[in-house]
């Protein structure tokens, strides 16, 4: 029924949380496929980026681009900042809609100032800028918020270029819980293990992470604090506790338990207690996710006869058959815009990406793979990551909605899987 392995147990030592760690090896990213509209701009090198660590306007071309829906314009040749006024007809000349300046200034106390100013070439206006001061650490994150300011004055919709994405990694003897930008960069360790850690799922806010663990010889939920480490035991209840997801006001988690001795759905309260039961059938139903509005729940029932992704109402009852297409349908990931149902279908022995609209209930296949698994929405609906298996190795991939654009994070060690994109963070 449920795609998100448990990947096998391996050894019986105690699970340990530890403060978040840098990853040795670093994602490469790999774009492929063209959209239907994007975005000509340019970016120049940031003067005095010299004496930073990071390239600020390379990050910020590759955030945009990444999003399918920009084309970089190679840059025409001089010096420029924040400060400047530049002569725009150049710039229109080289096909360019937008071009974005800045600098970076090593401060006194040893931080940077990142600044910056946006330009619409076509109508000659300044569509204004801003300033990070910033620690070294921070250098790639303020070049995220950079391109999240640009997507947003260009396209109108919110950027998530400085939002976060969790997934797990298996090496020998050794599970971790990954969380990293959302470009894949700056990945650190938030949990490593000897016993397998699956479902990670992200509280509202982006502070907290509940995941499933193997560390008692069962699958038990837990919470965890991303900044701190802490963490704490949310279900351990008879049999198994699996598959958690928070509500949108991030008040309950509903989860898959065994208590009644079938997998069924329940709620209970974020901080623990007593858990309320919401699906009431003799067959298995599992992968819980609250609607974007908090008012329904979309889940996993083979009560049908195979597996099938259902809804019902937040409160529990009746169900409805969302898919119909083939014989077996998992993983259920709506959109927060209400809009979209992501979800993985097998087609002739393959498993598929797919997404639904909600409203016609019209159904797109948006890969042609045949390992996909747990997908999942950027906060502003616009992108979609999964895991898969590509070229004999477990990757993870972004894609537009449509399946138009398509970028590839390969880790070079151990398998990549459950990834879950973080929300806007508070």
């Amino acid at each position: 029924m449920q795609r998100r392995r448990a990947l096998g147990l391996v050894s019986s030592l105690p699970l340990f949380g530890l403060p978040l760690q840098a990853a040795h090896a670093q994602f490469r990213v790999e774009i492929a496929g063209v959209g239907l509209t994007q975005y000509p701009f340019s970016a120049v090198t940031f003067r005095g980026n010299d004496a930073a660590s990071e390239n600020i306007a390379a990050i910020v071309r590759a955030d945009l681009e990444r999003s399918g829906q920009f084309r970089f314009v190679e840059p025409a040749p001089g010096v420029l900042d924040e400060t400047s006024r530049p002569d725009l007809a150049p710039w229109r000349q080289r096909g360019t809609d937008s071009l974005l300046t800045g600098s970076v200034t090593r401060l006194a106390d040893g931080r940077f100032d990142v600044r910056f100013r946006l330009w619409d070439v076509v109508r000659a206006q300044d569509l204004g800028g801003l300033s990070y001061p910033v620690v070294a650490t921070d250098l790639r994150l303020s070049a995220h918020r950079i391109a999240d300011y640009v997507y947003e004055k260009l396209t109108g919709d919110k950027g998530v270029f400085s939002t976060r994405i969790a997934y797990v990694t298996k090496a020998p003897q050794r599970y971790n819980l990954w969380v990293a930008d959302a470009d894949g960069f700056n990945a650190r360790a938030a949990l490593t293990s000897p016993e397998p850690i699956i479902s990670p799922s992200w509280a509202p806010g982006g502070s907290q992470l509940a995941y499933v663990s193997f560390e008692s010889r069962k699958p038990v939920i837990y919470v965890h604090d991303v900044a701190t480490g802490k963490r704490r035991l949310l279900a351990s209840f008879r049999g198994s506790n699996s598959a958690p997801a928070w509500s949108p006001d991030g008040r309950q988690v509903v989860a898959t338990l065994s208590i009644s001795g079938n997998a069924q759905i329940y709620g209970m309260d974020a901080n623990g207690g007593e858990p309320r039961r919401l699906s009431n059938s003799s067959s298995i139903d599992t992968e819980p996710v609250f609607s974007a509005d908090g008012k329904s729940i979309f889940f996993v029932s083979d009560r049908g006869g195979s597996p099938q992704v259902y809804r019902m109402e937040a409160s529990g009852g009746g169900a409805q058959r969302l898919t119909f297409n083939g014989n077996y349908n998992i993983s259920p990931a709506p959109s927060p815009d209400g809009r979209w149902l992501a979800y993985i279908s097998r087609i002739g022995g393959a498993f598929r990406l797919h997404v639904m609209d909600l409203a016609s209930g019209q159904v797109t296949a948006v890969t042609d793979g045949s390992a996909d698994e747990s997908p999942s929405f950027s906060p502003n609906s616009r992108l979609i990551i999964y895991a898969t298996r590509d070229k004999g190795q477990e990757a993870l991939m972004t894609t537009t909605v449509d399946g138009r654009i398509k970028t590839r994070l390969a880790g070079s060690q151990g398998d990549i899987r459950e990834p879950e994109w973080g929300p806007f963070l508070k």
